[in-house]
């Protein structure tokens, strides 16, 4: 009997799989072409490497935990979560919101490489007021980890690793004011004094809709070719280009020249920042990101094309995106992969989709505890903004839907568990507690909009729908699992949290200090995906 309940499990879990892939965007056309951008979702910052037949790309991912996701493609076009670099962060009780939040700190703007059999990724963490920004460097010999963090004095912004090929490593870095500094041969150190490389505003250029003026650069990547040093940077923010810089010497000087500018995918927002790559058949490629508001910045491929020593971007090196294209690689037989978004909680570990709102209290979360389930512990929150153990993951355009089964039998007063959209501002249905009652709510932007009272079924499902119209969304719920009513009013989705899109959130908190508060079990998260029915209202 065991054995069939776990083939059953099994079963359930690869079929809720197979349904949110066929739902969640996808590059690949089928037919050897892809289309941009790569992931519809909040990957920001993207850098890039290849290790033989293998591609890695990092992202941003700030507070969220764990840090600094890392993942996979044999096509560029096809990819998988590989793991992340830090597993949590150890230098601020904030982290565990005890004594304030860091909310936008954590991981910046991630650099990755390898060299010598290890795998390097490098990150800033910016502080704001009279707080001192910090660098790190985790480094792994599996791209899975474990990996090793060490933690720099000095303050690297927007870094940039490379290993020259006489010995000497260097990080690119700044914002504004570019600068250089070298790393001891284990780029696990600074021997080096900052300097100075670049410090001229970049005029907007012909046919841009960024306020007129001049723009400094930051997100530096660093590579090598031909005796030359290259530099790539964006300037002028979500309305931006991309740049880049070249020398002979590693400190200049150096001249520079706009290698893309184009914002026709997405008018009024251009391709900016990014990392390129160069494949076995020795052509080049840029994964380029894309700002597209609440639902996150973009990775886009395009093509490059080297034009007078200049890695152009765009189809015949035109400066510009690309919406359909051939692939890099085409292999035979290679199925169409994604990211995985759709859990049966039915694993020991939790997906690697799944990143926490700060770290999380270890404690207060099992998937042992009731087999299937995600089981969440309440502990004091005055609201969803300080609730610890909230479990995220990305929310995907142009419009997605998931759907979470939730048992209600261990709260306890002054429990608040449920499932919505996390941002500021933030919005979700849940369950509150109180005494021996019970009450659906609706909140929305901190208040609560719509409740049901004396709410006494053993178990419910809420359902969040978003979409890029007009970045709306709302939410249901449902006594049975198949009749749905919506509930409340629509969440205008923003980016109060700035550069962090919105996500999918689960969570249980308990509002009454001073409580020893009860458990939520969420049976399972199901990604439906991208949903024509969805539109705003």
């Amino acid at each position: 009997m065991v054995f069939i309940a776990m083939m059953l499990i099994q079963a359930r879990s690869l079929q809720a799989q197979k349904t949110s892939e066929t739902r969640v965007w996808s590059a690949d056309n089928g037919d050897g072409t892809y289309k941009n951008p790569i992931l519809w979702g909040d990957w920001p910052d993207p850098d890039i490497i290849r290790v033989g037949d293998d591609f890695y790309m990092v992202s941003t991912s700030m507070h969220y935990v764990p840090g600094c996701p890392i993942i996979t493609s044999k096509d560029l076009v096809n990819w998988q979560m590989a793991g992340y670099a830090v597993d949590h962060y150890r230098e601020d009780p904030r982290y565990n919101l005890k004594g304030g939040e860091m909310y936008l700190r954590g991981s910046w703007a991630a650099t990755i490489r390898h060299h010598n059999g290890l795998f390097y990724v490098g990150f800033c963490t910016p502080n704001w007021g009279k707080e001192k920004g910090h660098f790190s460097m985790c480094t792994a010999k599996d791209i899975k980890g474990p990996w090793k963090r060490t933690i720099f004095p000095e303050y690297l912004y927007d870094p940039g690793l490379f290993f020259d090929d006489n010995g000497k490593v260097y990080v690119a870095h700044g914002q504004g004011k570019l600068y250089v500094t070298e790393l001891a041969s284990d780029a696990l150190s600074v021997i080096g004094k900052p300097r100075l490389i670049w410090d001229k505003s970049i005029a907007v250029p012909k046919g841009s809709t960024a306020p007129k003026g001049g723009y400094g650069m930051e997100g530096s990547h660093v590579y090598k070719v031909n005796g030359y040093y290259y530099i790539t940077c964006p300037a002028g923010g979500t309305q931006g280009w991309q740049m880049c810089l070249r020398s002979k010497s590693i400190y200049g000087p150096y001249e520079s020249k706009v290698i893309c500018q184009d914002e026709s995918s997405y008018p009024g927002n251009g391709l900016h920042q990014g990392g390129m790559v160069q494949l076995k058949d020795g052509s080049w490629w840029f994964m380029i990101m894309q700002d597209r508001g609440p639902i996150g910045r973009v990775p886009n491929l395009v093509p490059v094309v080297w034009k007078d020593g200049w890695p152009m971007l765009g189809k015949d090196g035109n400066s510009k995106g690309v919406t359909r294209y051939p692939k890099p690689i085409t292999r035979k037989h290679a199925a169409i992969s994604l990211p995985a978004t759709s859990d049966e909680f039915s694993s020991p570990k939790l997906g690697l989709q799944w990143q926490w709102n700060h770290n999380p209290d270890n404690s207060k979360w099992s998937l042992s505890a009731n087999k299937g389930y995600l089981r969440l512990h309440s502990s004091f929150a005055k609201d969803l903004v300080w609730t610890r153990n909230t479990l995220t993951q990305r929310v995907q355009g142009p419009s997605s839907e998931a759907v979470v089964e939730l048992s209600l039998s261990g709260l306890k007063d002054g429990d608040v568990a449920g499932f919505g959209i996390f941002q500021s501002p933030y919005a979700y249905i849940a369950l509150k507690q109180s005494g021996r009652e019970r009450m659906l709510i609706m909140v929305n932007n901190g208040q609560v909009i719509d409740s049901v009272s004396h709410f006494t079924t053993p178990k419910i499902w809420i359902k969040a729908q978003a979409t890029d119209q007009q970045f709306m969304a709302r939410f249901a719920y449902s006594t049975d699992g198949t009749h749905f009513k919506w509930m409340g009013t629509p969440l205008h989705m923003g980016l109060g949290y700035a550069w962090t899109a919105n996500r999918f959130a689960l969570f249980n908190f308990n509002t009454k200090k001073g409580n020893i508060g009860g458990y939520a079990d969420f049976n399972w998260f199901h990604f439906t995906g991208a949903n024509p029915s969805i539109k705003a209202r």
